[in-house]
């Protein structure tokens, strides 16, 4: 079964050429929700995350909240292995499905059927794999002979039926979504939906980062709720989202 286990992890970013004149630390401080300190080499180093710790199991579908720069897309990128800590130990059991930019790897010069073998190799696909999804990609983005034209000659919303079809033809056991979206016409949006739907159900773990309380409710048995790069609340999704309403009243006034 799939599983998730986090022992005080940081992650930190050294920022190089900048000085440390004070309105470039403030500057840093509201980008970063303030985890700007120096190191040991008077280097200024942003902390997105810091010791963090907690184990996600098989059927948990965890909820992310926080404004912005409280560590939320870093922590999808860390379980994503685009980023590494900086210290601490991870553990992950179970094949990783991201889908946090769903454009990322579709090429404007590049046919349909070109970006499909792009990006599914990009999400760990092998060439019979590809090949064996192209149909139900096909059918599935409703783009008909424009798969075989360059992607410079689609519109947005097309581009993202045809981003969203490749990026949902797997099957994974751990799904990670930054953000869900909603382009395209009504028709395509409500077989997305229930595509989406459909791969929550099937993942063995999900973790969204969303600001939407309603997908939050729909979704996710449990949440995490960030601030500043650090684990404030995790566990049953109304306290937490109830502590995050506190939280953001709070900073308005």
């Amino acid at each position: 079964m799939a599983a998730i286990f986090l022992d005080k992890i940081s992650v930190e970013f050294p920022v190089y050429n900048i000085n440390a004149r004070s309105f470039k630390k403030n500057f840093l401080h509201l980008a970063t929700g303030g985890n700007v300190s120096r190191d040991a080499n008077e280097h200024i180093v942003v902390r997105a995350l810091h010791n963090i710790s907690l184990t996600i199991h098989h059927g948990d579908r965890v909820g992310l909240v926080g404004h912005n720069g409280s560590g939320k897309s870093t922590f999808l990128k860390l379980l994503s292995k685009i980023y590494e800590p900086s210290k601490g130990r991870i553990h992950i059991d179970g094949e990783v499905s991201p889908m946090l930019d769903i454009m990322h790897g579709i090429e404007a010069e590049f046919t349909g059927l070109e970006n499909i073998f792009i990006r599914g190799t990009i999400l760990g696909l092998s060439k019979k794999e590809i090949e064996a999804r192209i149909p139900e990609i096909a059918a599935f983005a409703g783009l008909g002979d424009y798969l075989r034209m360059p992607v410079r000659t689609y519109s947005s919303g097309m581009k993202v039926r045809l981003a969203f079809s490749i990026s949902t033809s797997i099957n994974p056991d751990i799904l990670l979504i930054d953000e869900v979206f909603g382009t395209g016409d009504s028709e395509f949006i409500e077989r997305a939906r229930a595509k989406r739907i459909s791969l929550v159900n099937d993942s063995s773990i999900v973790v969204m980062a969303t600001h939407s309380d309603e997908l939050i409710r729909e979704f996710c048995n449990k949440v995490l709720l960030l601030e500043g790069g650090t684990i404030q609340y995790f566990g049953d999704t109304e306290r937490a989202l109830q502590l995050y309403r506190e939280r953001r009243q709070t900073q308005k006034v």
